[in-house]
Formats: C-alpha cells, sequence, structure tokens
C-alpha cells in the first residue's frame, strides 16, 4: 500500500508562444502569440508534476488570464491534499470551483503526471496501456488564398503527412472556400484525409453551398456553424461526413450530436473537456458510439502535446483519427526533450509520467508561487 504523498507546492508561468506563420480562422479569429499557462505541482516528498492549458482568444469560453486566478481560488483544497489519485482529487476542486474547466485541466494534468512518477510508468500505462509504437498527424493549414494553401499542404505531403485540415470561411467568400478545398485535395492526391473547418463561423447556406460544390470530392467538414443542430443539417443538406469540435465538450454534447447524426468524427480536447480525465472519459464514450477522435488540445506547446499523445497512444488505433503536436506550430519550444514529428507520425515520449520536463529558463518568472 502507498504512503500518503500530499501537494505542498503550486507555481505558474505564462509564457508567450508565438505561431511561426500567423494562423487564421473564419471569423477573425487569429492565433499569432498567444499566452500558455504552465504549472507545477510539488509533493512532499520532492516529486514535481507538470501542465499546461493554452486557450485560444474567442475560441471558447477560456482566457489565459483566467487561469492564475482560478489557481488562487483551488489553492486552498488542493495545497495539502493527498495525492490519491487525480479524479479523486478533481472532484474536490469541481466542489470548491463550479466549471471553469479549462483552469482545472492544467491542474488534472499535472496530477496525472505525478502519478505517473510516482508509479514509475509513463502516463499511457496508467490510461488504459500502449496500443501502438505512434501516432498519425494532421496538418493544419491557416486559412490563405488557396494557391497558397494547397502549397503548404503539397509541402506537408512531402513530409509524410496524411491529414490535412484546411480552415475556411476568413473572408465570407464561399467559392473561395471551394477552392481551398478542391486546391488542396488535387495537391495531396487521393487517399489523404482532407477537412473543412470553418470553426463555427459559417452560415448553414454558406456551409451547405460549399458542400453540394464539392460533393464530388473525398473531403469531411468540420464544424461550419455554432450549434450542433445548425451542423446536423449541413451534414444533411450536404450529405458529407462530419466532424464536431467547439459544440462537442462533454457527454451530453456527445450524446446529442451522435442522435443527430452528426458524429462521424469529434475533437476531444483536453482543456475543452476539463483535463485528461475527463478527456479518457470522453474517449470511452466516443468507443461506445463507434465516433472518431482528433486527440489534441486547442493550442500550447510541448506539454499539452505530451498529455495528448499518451491518450492517444492509450486508446484503440481504429477510432484515432489523429493526433497533434502543437508544439510543432509555435516557439519556443517548453522542453528540450520533447518528440517531434518523423514521416507524418509522432510517438509519446517514454519516461515516467508525461515524460517531458520543461527548460526553466525558458519559463522564466512564475506568475503566482504558493
Amino acid at each position: 500500500m502507498m504512503s500518503e504523498i500530499r501537494i505542498v507546492g503550486l507555481a505558474a508561468w505564462i509564457v508567450p508562444l508565438t505561431s511561426h506563420v500567423a494562423y487564421h480562422m473564419a471569423a477573425g479569429k487569429t492565433c499569432d502569440t498567444v499566452e500558455t499557462v504552465v504549472i507545477r505541482l510539488r509533493t512532499d516528498d520532492g516529486q514535481e508534476g507538470w501542465g499546461e492549458v493554452c486557450p485560444i482568444p474567442g475560441y471558447l469560453p477560456a482566457y489565459a488570464r483566467g487561469v492564475v486566478p482560478a489557481l488562487i481560488e483551488m489553492a486552498p483544497v488542493l495545497i495539502g491534499v493527498d495525492l490519491t489519485g487525480p479524479e479523486a482529487v478533481m472532484a474536490k476542486l469541481d466542489a470548491k470551483l463550479k466549471g471553469h474547466r479549462y483552469a482545472k485541466s492544467v491542474v488534472d494534468m499535472a496530477l496525472w503526471d505525478l502519478m505517473g512518477k510516482r508509479a514509475g510508468l509513463p502516463l499511457h500505462a496508467l490510461l488504459g496501456g500502449r496500443r501502438v509504437a505512434d501516432l498519425p498527424l494532421y496538418h493544419s493549414i491557416s486559412c490563405l488564398p488557396p494557391d497558397e494553401m494547397a502549397t503548404i499542404a503539397r509541402d506537408a505531403h512531402a513530409t509524410g503527412i496524411r491529414q490535412f485540415q484546411v480552415k475556411l470561411g476568413v473572408d465570407s467568400d464561399w467559392q473561395a472556400d471551394v477552392a481551398r478545398l478542391r486546391l488542396v485535395r488535387e495537391a495531396v492526391g487521393p487517399g489523404p484525409l482532407v477537412y473543412g473547418d470553418w470553426n463555427c463561423g459559417s452560415t448553414r447556406l454558406d456551409a451547405i453551398r460549399v458542400g453540394r460544390a464539392v460533393a464530388d470530392l473525398d473531403v469531411m467538414l468540420e464544424q461550419p456553424c455554432e450549434t450542433i443542430e445548425e451542423c446536423a443539417a449541413v451534414r444533411d443538406a450536404t450529405g458529407l461526413p462530419l466532424k464536431l469540435d467547439e459544440a462537442a465538450h462533454d457527454p451530453a454534447s456527445l450524446l446529442s450530436a451522435y442522435r443527430m447524426g452528426c458524429l462521424e468524427a469529434v475533437a476531444v480536447k483536453l482543456s475543452k473537456f476539463g483535463g485528461v480525465s475527463a478527456a479518457r472519459r470522453a474517449r470511452d464514450l466516443c468507443l461506445h458510439l463507434g465516433a472518431k477522435m482528433c486527440i489534441e488540445d486547442t493550442w500550447g506547446s510541448d506539454i499539452t502535446t505530451a498529455a495528448v499523445l499518451h491518450l492517444g497512444a492509450a486508446s484503440p488505433p481504429e477510432l484515432v483519427m489523429n493526433v497533434c503536436d502543437l508544439s510543432h506550430y509555435v516557439a519556443p519550444r517548453l522542453c528540450p526533450d520533447a518528440p517531434v514529428r518523423q514521416n507524418g507520425r509522432i510517438a509519446p515520449p517514454e519516461g515516467p509520467g508525461l515524460g517531458v520536463e520543461p527548460d526553466m529558463d525558458v519559463l522564466g518568472t512564475p506568475a503566482l508561487e504558493l
């Protein structure tokens, strides 16, 4: 029986991450420089657990500068708590602070890192066991002029990438979105997965027009409108398969999408659901419903990428559509020993817990230390 281990310290850093190329999405959303929040939990036996969360402005009801105040609110429960297991601790935090899933997700991630280190096992061993050696990546293409997007897709294809997310809707021109999908599909040839993503930025009418105009292509649509009902209407009108993202954030929304027939695929993002624990529960429901999953997070660097890869590696490969190496798109890299993409795929870290440790010089001065 393990002896009691208690959390005795909490620190947080706010680190700017700059995209290698400005990242444009529909409805005026842009990722150029965003802030990621890194936390460290320290136990009374000297172990350290790391977590990361990086909300995108305007994407979900979450913002980076809201994390530290939420941590201060949770600290009286967190400091001194027995590390019995992540979900037991998170239940205590849920009782203290309602909602704020994104802020809790970073704590949950750090708790899992601690549990893995305490057990001497990589995180995927605690999440069900490693099912694959490595995982397929998708490459997300910023919404640019159609010919530029086709060039980016062609270049990524040459490196081994076989799945492409084509951002749509930045110029409110549905015919330009048709050209984006057509030129990217032409650039990568038949076989690779291509899907167009509006990030809730389209009307039903425009999304249906785009979908019908590319109905002869092998493409998928992603989250054209804000609600599941609207997305289901686009799915029905176009006959194209659909991936949900923003509207799918808890078991109830997953079940609702399944009943409406628009859950061919879904983005299981750690911070959107509330952390590794909640994302694992969402994964298990998706397995029951037969929905393909993109296991990822909103944005971030090496720590959140490591957590994503562990959950992906512990999931049945037939239902893992892809994962995302978020750290590939931004600078600086937080962890010098973090995995990188190879031939369109990526493997989880090998060490205990998350298997990555941040460079303290990159983190700089803590924004919070308790």
